[in-house]
């Protein structure tokens, strides 16, 4: 079952920004996770602090900013690639690449300031590389945006 709110922010967390470059290939300004708070067999929850000093922020939207619903997806996704590679014996040698998004819905705009907490929980079991999470994000109780991601585990060259 994906974890709801209420999120204890400010735990120590299970890995910080360090930790995550340690995991991901993303840097910045393409890394969207700041810290993972929650990891279990069964689920993962991450957070995303959303600053003005965002690139995107000047141009969508100069005088209304909003932070791009695709980049929401992206960083639910980065989410949920560091769950489907943490089981990995040697997780750097791997990547993990979208395949399908499904049924994603946007509830609310995230704009600065915000924090944004992930949810997920894999759907199946990994098999064959194949990874399937449901996903939810939300802004302090608010759920903000949810969906479903398929993505390949694979061997990096």
């Amino acid at each position: 079952m994906i974890k709801e709110p209420p999120f204890d922010i400010y735990a120590e967390p299970v890995y910080d920004i360090n930790e995550i470059k340690n995991i991901l290939p993303h840097r910045p300004p393409f890394l969207l996770v700041d810290k993972i708070l929650e990891l279990t067999e069964d689920y993962i929850v991450g957070l995303k602090n959303v600053t003005m000093n965002e690139g995107f922020f000047m141009g969508h939207f100069p005088n209304e900013p909003i932070m791009p619903g695709v980049l929401q997806i992206e960083a639910l996704a980065q989410v949920g690639g560091i769950f489907a590679l943490n089981g990995l014996e040697d997780s750097k040698s791997y990547s993990t690449y979208f395949l399908k998004i499904n049924d994603v819905r946007f509830r609310a705009k995230v704009v600065p300031g915000d924090t944004l907490v992930f949810s997920l929980e894999p759907i199946a079991p990994i098999k064959h590389g194949i990874c399937i999470m449901r996903g939810k994000a939300f802004v302090g109780n608010k759920l903000i945006m949810e969906g479903e991601l398929t993505a390949q585990i694979t061997k990096n060259k």
